[in-house]
């Protein structure tokens, strides 16, 4: 029965190499390589692909040999390699950081412009800014985001500590969840084809009367949109702006800043569970009908939106007993302007 070796991520060092290619001058099977080595022979399998010698004009030199697996080992570990063999496209690299490029700009650019022999990815430059030799160069100041040390990539801070316990919709009043209550709203975005920039276009929804705002974004920066909610639903008596529930997405994790500006109490779904706020994306399902996913945002003029979001309001809807959504919170802003009094 084999026996099952605990996986590694640690590449071979070149002992490990030197016994690899004496057991395969042997023909010592790779199940029973990965024994003497106490590596999974999975790890063997790879090491021996991908640096195996390939010689095109002595075949006879073809092999496993263990100083040259180290090369090819150490030249694939070597980071910014690219942008250190080749100095012209490090010089065209460098001169577009300094005239204010990003690296996804450079990246995409050097992909588009027709017969450029280089490919190049962003994170590929990232790493030569923050390299010693990037360092040497200045060049982390003509980043968009200076920072001292480059942050781990895809890092993000605990969605525990950013949507914490107690805002989870769980915790949120029955009176909120029944629509008995005026003033609770849900709020989502609506994202389109990656190819036609990032904006966006964001769904906001009142529970009870099921009226609807809509509006543009221009990127999914958290601050802007918590900025634009503040200054739509500012105006609204408080007892109109009660509450808002959210998915964890991190368009939202500027959250505070609402509940400061608004005095409006946010509350968020489950992870993975965006259906927890089934009137906005019942919505979404309704907007969809008239900006589909490859609709170009920024192409369409803002009378555009609010027409679209008045035909939504102007829509009789039979949850209501037909009354439009916007006759609907008409009246409920008419009530609470009369328990005002």
């Amino acid at each position: 029965m084999e026996v099952s070796m605990p996986c590694s991520h640690v590449e071979l060092n070149i002992e490990e190499r030197k016994l690899l290619a004496r057991l395969l001058h042997h023909k010592t099977r790779v199940v029973e390589i990965a024994r003497a080595l106490s590596r999974h022979r999975s790890t063997i399998y790879r090491e021996i692909k991908r640096n195996w010698w390939h010689d095109t004009d002595v075949p006879q030199a073809d092999g496993y040999w263990p100083v040259t697996a180290q090369d090819l080992a150490r030249g694939r570990r070597s980071r910014n390699r690219k942008l250190a063999r080749h100095g012209a496209l490090r010089d065209a690299v460098v001169d577009r950081l300094k005239a204010g490029w990003s690296p996804e700009q450079i990246a995409g650019r050097l992909k588009a412009e027709p017969g450029s022999g280089y490919r190049l990815c962003h994170e590929t430059i990232y790493r030569y800014v923050y390299s010693e030799d990037g360092r040497s160069q200045d060049l982390t100041r003509y980043l968009p985001e200076r920072r001292r040390k480059r942050q781990p990539r895809h890092a993000r801070k605990p969605r525990s500590l950013v949507f914490p316990e107690s805002s989870a919709i769980r915790h949120r009043p029955a009176v909120v969840a029944s629509r008995e209550e005026f003033g609770h709203w849900e709020a989502d975005l609506m994202i389109f084809r990656r190819e036609h920039g990032p904006a966006n276009v964001a769904t906001v929804i009142e529970r009870k009367t099921r009226f609807t705002v809509l509006f543009r974004n221009n990127d999914r920066r958290s601050k802007p949109i918590m900025a634009r909610l503040i200054a739509l639903m500012s105006p609204l008596p408080q007892p109109a702006r009660r509450s808002l529930t959210f998915d964890r997405g991190l368009e939202f994790v500027s959250w505070r800043e609402l509940e400061f500006g608004l005095g409006a109490k946010a509350w968020f779904c489950d992870p993975q569970a965006p259906w927890q706020k089934g009137s906005v994306e019942n919505m979404n399902r309704r907007v969809r009908r008239y900006l589909p996913s490859d609709t170009v945002i920024l192409a369409m003029p803002d009378h555009e939106v609010t027409s679209l979001c008045d035909r939504l309001n102007a829509t009789p809807r039979k949850c209501l007993g037909f009354r439009t959504p916007a006759e609907a919170f008409r009246d409920e802003l008419l009530d609470q302007a009369r328990v005002s009094h």
